[in-house]
């Protein structure tokens, strides 16, 4: 680099030039660069969630969270494992060396949980083994804010909102947070429920079994197939209401002797707020791929 120098201190103009040059040259690339706020980057991390509903969280504990923890720590290349037990759900957490193939790390860990799915208790879900994801993360959030009831507010941001979004070319997911679809409630009376000698589990049965559309069947007919369901689910609350539980000597037992029909909301299990008051959330993710 001696004849640069030597060059730059007979020929100043000429060295002059030269750094602006590059300079420029700098200034029009940097300005040029492509920025990712969101890169697509696989990150060792694997989680498993596991569901067993109606449970307190030191079941949790004891029953899944721990039995999980014992099948995945022999896997090789673990740095970290972190668990959260909550009512209901296990969440595990298990973090690998930047080394280690994500793929073959969620693969490690199916093959392990495999081995354990007989020991867990009955009525718990399979356990969901995901990959960490960037790209799940949210980009965007979206809130609808108004004086009508909740219930309005979120079949407006489903049914409306929702859908135009996510036929918005790279928008990969649409969640809704806040949100209270419509639910239709049934409130016993357990009073009425021992007169009549039945339980809340009868009157769940025949609801559900006289709440169904089913096949009927196909009938050929010379040139054409006539395909047949049957349309049996109830279309109103008042509907629900004349559903028969059990016939009792001679006469019907039904919905409304036992219950009050309400057409209610779920129970809010998210909240948004928008300035103060109440709203719906709209959790936009991005395209993966």
């Amino acid at each position: 680099m001696q004849w640069l120098a030597s060059v730059s201190v007979r020929r100043p103009i000429f060295a002059t030039v030269l750094i602006l040059c590059v300079l420029v040259v700098g200034l029009v690339g940097y300005g040029k660069l492509n920025v990712d706020r969101f890169p697509n980057v696989d990150l060792p991390v694997v989680s498993v969630i596991t569901t067993l509903r109606g449970a307190a969280p030191e079941e949790i504990e004891t029953e899944l969270t721990d039995r999980i923890e014992e099948a995945v720590n022999t896997i090789s290349g673990i740095d970290e494992l972190r668990s959260t037990s909550t009512e209901g759900v296990s969440q595990v957490f298990i973090t690998f060396l930047l080394d280690k193939n994500v793929d073959i790390a969620a693969q490690e860990v199916r093959d392990h949980l495999a081995t354990i799915l007989a020991d867990l208790p009955q009525g718990t879900d399979t356990p969901v083994v995901s990959k960490l994801d960037p790209d799940a993360a949210p980009v965007l959030f979206v809130a609808v804010e108004s004086t009508r009831p909740i219930r309005e507010i979120t079949e407006l941001a489903d049914k409306r909102i929702r859908q135009a979004l996510e036929n918005v070319s790279g928008v990969g997911q649409v969640t809704i947070i806040g949100g209270r679809k419509r639910q239709i409630q049934v409130f016993l009376d357990p009073n009425k429920l021992r007169s009549a000698g039945l339980t809340a589990s009868d009157v769940q049965r025949a609801i559900v079994a006289q709440n169904v559309t089913a096949p009927g069947g196909a009938i050929d007919t010379g040139p054409r197939r006539l395909v047949f369901r049957v349309r049996g689910r109830v279309s109103s609350v008042d509907a629900v209401n004349e559903i028969v539980v059990r016939q009792a000597e001679g006469h019907p037992i039904l919905v409304r002797d036992l219950a009050r029909v309400v057409d209610g909301e779920e129970e809010a299990e998210s909240s948004a707020l928008l300035d103060g008051k109440q709203a719906v959330l709209l959790s936009i993710r991005k395209q993966s791929g």
